[in-house]
């Protein structure tokens, strides 16, 4: 089992973040063809897009007014990907904090 580490950038992303967005485009790109490729040797991939957990990296997001969850919820959420067993996938899994802005990011 492959759990790719997206981001919801790839579906609305910040002013000024080409690079990171591109990058993580590419990353759903690459879920969806190993998931393809994988499949005759019983290879799982599933991509999950956290937004905004506070962590040391992300915590000046939340400090400048972006609402933030706790860190263990995206946690919580790859150890169930990562606990189904091979016949099972979560091909994409969104975890963000409720009030987060996701569409629409202005």
């Amino acid at each position: 089992r492959i759990i790719n580490n997206g981001s919801i950038a790839a579906h609305s992303p910040r002013a000024n973040s080409t690079p990171y967005t591109a990058s993580k485009h590419a990353v759903t790109g690459l879920t969806k063809c190993v998931s393809l490729d994988g499949r005759p040797f019983d290879i799982v991939c599933g991509q999950i897009d956290i937004g905004n957990a506070v962590t040391a990296l992300a915590v000046g997001m939340t400090q400048g007014g972006e609402p933030g969850m706790d860190v263990a919820h995206a946690g919580d959420a790859v150890a169930y990907m990562a606990g189904l067993p091979l016949e099972a996938n979560v091909q994409f899994l969104t975890v963000m904090a409720s009030k987060m802005p996701y569409i629409g990011r202005g």
